[in-house]
């Protein structure tokens, strides 16, 4: 494979589009790619990028706007793009700054949903978790196994673990079985039954009491916000035109057809010229998750109500370090409200999650003292030693959007997707998970592909993301990819699990800049150079964009990132401009945030906890969304 690191090596940054000069970007024009520039150099979103697709977004009309930089929207920009149309896409804060980097990294089927008879669904995602470990994504979509203990008591008890190791057996059994006839590529090994003594040895954590065995299967584990990122720069390659901090504030309509968005952006003064601007489009997405009612609330002028509604979940989980439970597996255990996981994750261990409705500020939901007691409490009742807040490193909650029904409880509202047409010329995707967004997108592109008169069918299943090729031959000669560039093994081996054969463009900034591959300041998991790659290919804009999203530092460190934060502005600040003041800026806004995540964690309540996160100014410059009382202006941040 042809490698593009020089580009990124000498600091190129204007992605290899048609006319587009190093200096300033001038010249791209519309998503019109050069063909002699590879997928890879045109997927870079530098900062040259940013103000080339910003001028673009002014001046061009588009046949898709995409309004959503979360998982689903991004995969609607790849699928649009990758059928030849032209295509948009506007997001408020960054790339899976909402729900998309907030999951339990998991790409499953759900067990539980064989449970509820949702065989469909289950088939949906196997088939899904199978193109992604194998074909799509697999330097991203890996393998990781789980036990599911088996509780009991003595001889008495012998029927009852006897029908419960048959009524779970049957069903990891119907889950490998949906998998491998009926999911198209397993991707993942099949499941096996434990004895007591093979679950403990397996995982010396469980206690002893009452353990009567355990049966192992397989789900896959990915970086939910590398993901999208990945997602957005292959949808750039194919020449689409994508923004971050870029705002939609109202929809553009022509009678009852709506025919554009306003778009502010948020990286410029308001009371500067062309801060805000109107972007035209035959079609408009709203892939826009929890914040799909505030969509539907700009069309009350005209009376139009759509037909679902969408609420929200908060799912919090738990960062601890890999040496607080000895394990060589994960754990998925059934409480009485929601299914929690203890799931591998590098060096710690993710314990999540919660399933409670919130009805608060959705931009940072936030974690209170309640949610942390209670997730400590149920993986307590499994564990030898007993977890406390001692051992918590990072907190993190997201919202799920699930489509409302009548049931009371979030855990049972559809996690099925659906697509609207509300008024002529907008749609609105809703509802679904994480693993079927590929489903998701291809469903609302071809519903507006059909009204463009556009008749080729979605070619995502068969579209590997940037990364994938070659990735592979990669990893079988990492050995010498590391001795060819002068760095040790184990930093491949980081480099291409989080950017596959893209890693060649990191080394290349290595050896350009030695200095670049070093440990960062308080997280040696992570190198210089990857800061650096963030800001010149990956869209980042603040320090924030870069600890919690391209790396994920922000819950994988005691410090929360604070003593990454100052070594991580200077590396950004030297691709972006930044002076002394502006690094001074974001280290403050950050180490803001950080002080009013941990206050609100202090808290005994949603409402407590939720006034302390708001005490931290939002770093792009807009106030939070708040409840139902929000203007129209406050719609649609990324979900």
């Amino acid at each position: 494979m042809s490698s593009d690191s020089s580009s990124v090596g000498a600091g190129t940054e204007c992605s290899g589009f048609r006319g587009c000069s190093d200096r300033d970007g001038e010249g791209y024009r519309g998503g019109v790619r050069d063909p002699n520039v590879s997928r890879a150099t045109a997927s870079q979103l530098s900062p040259q990028r940013r103000a080339a697709d910003l001028r673009s977004l002014a001046v061009e009309h588009f046949d898709v706007l995409i309004i959503g930089g979360g998982v689903t929207g991004a995969g609607a920009a790849l699928d649009a793009a990758s059928r030849g149309l032209k295509v948009a896409l506007v997001e408020a804060r960054d790339y899976a700054a909402g729900t998309s980097s907030r999951s339990s990294k998991l790409i499953h089927g759900g067990l539980r949903y064989l449970e509820q008879l949702e065989f469909g669904l289950v088939h949906e995602a196997l088939t899904e978790r199978g193109l992604l470990a194998t074909r799509l994504a697999p330097h991203l979509v890996r393998p990781v196994p789980f036990l599911v203990p088996l509780l009991g008591g003595g001889l008495r008890d012998l029927p009852a673990r006897t029908l419960r190791r048959s009524y779970y057996g049957a069903g990891v059994a119907a889950y490998d079985a949906f998998a491998g006839v009926f999911g198209g590529g397993r991707g993942m090994p099949l499941h096996r039954h434990l004895t007591r003594e093979g679950a403990r040895r397996t995982f010396p954590s469980l206690k002893a009491e009452g353990l009567a065995g355990a049966i192992r299967y397989y789900d896959g584990q990915v970086d939910d916000a590398r993901l999208v990122v990945t997602l957005a720069r292959t949808a750039a390659s194919l020449g689409a035109t994508v923004v971050t901090s870029a705002r939609a504030v109202g929809l553009i309509r022509q009678a009852r057809e709506v025919t554009g968005v306003r778009v502010r952006d948020l990286e410029a003064p308001a009371d500067s010229p062309g801060a805000e601007f109107e972007v035209r489009a035959r079609t408009v997405i709203a892939a826009t998750g929890v914040w799909s009612d505030d969509m539907s609330r700009m069309l009350d002028d005209v009376g139009l109500r759509p037909r679902v509604r969408v609420r929200a979940s908060k799912g919090v989980h738990l960062v601890v370090p890999r040496s607080a439970i000895t394990g060589e597996t994960g754990l998925i255990l059934r409480t009485a409200t929601s299914v929690l996981f203890v799931i591998p994750w590098g060096g710690h261990w993710i314990v999540g999650t919660t399933d409670t409705d919130w009805r608060l500020d959705r931009s940072h939901p936030a974690a209170s003292a309640r949610d942390i007691e209670y997730l400590l409490a149920q993986v307590n009742t499994v564990l030898d030693r007993p977890l406390t807040t001692a051992d918590i490193e990072g907190v993190y909650a997201g919202l799920r959007p699930l489509l409302a029904g009548e049931a009371d409880s979030t855990s049972k509202l559809s996690r099925e997707h659906a697509v609207i047409e509300p008024m002529l010329g907008l749609l609105l995707v809703a509802g679904g998970k994480y693993t079927t967004y590929r489903v998701m997108a291809a469903d609302v592109v071809d519903r507006a592909a059909y009204r463009l008169g556009a008749a080729r069918r979605s070619r995502t299943a068969d579209l590997p993301l940037l990364g994938a090729d070659g990735y592979a031959a990669m990893w079988r000669d990492r050995a010498d990819l590391a001795r060819r560039h002068g760095v040790p093994v184990g930093v491949v081996e980081h480099l291409l699990e989080r950017y596959g054969s893209l890693t060649l463009e990191l080394l290349a900034l290595i050896d350009a800049d030695p200095l670049l591959g070093s440990p960062l300041a308080g997280a040696p998991e992570y190198l210089a150079a990857e800061v650096t790659y963030a800001t010149r290919a990956e869209g980042a804009l603040h320090l924030e964009d870069v600890l919690d999203r391209r790396t994920r530092i922000s819950i994988e460190t005691a410090h929360r990132g604070l003593e990454s934060a100052e070594h991580t502005a200077e590396l950004m600040g030297a691709v972006l401009g930044w002076d002394a003041d502006a690094r001074a800026r974001e280290v403050a806004h950050y180490r803001a945030r950080v002080a009013a995540e941990r206050n609100s964690q202090l808290m005994p309540d949603d409402a407590t906890a939720d006034t302390a996160r708001l005490g931290a100014p939002d770093v792009r410059g807009f106030a939070a969304d708040r409840g139902e009382d929000d203007s129209v202006e406050s719609a649609a941040p990324s979900p």
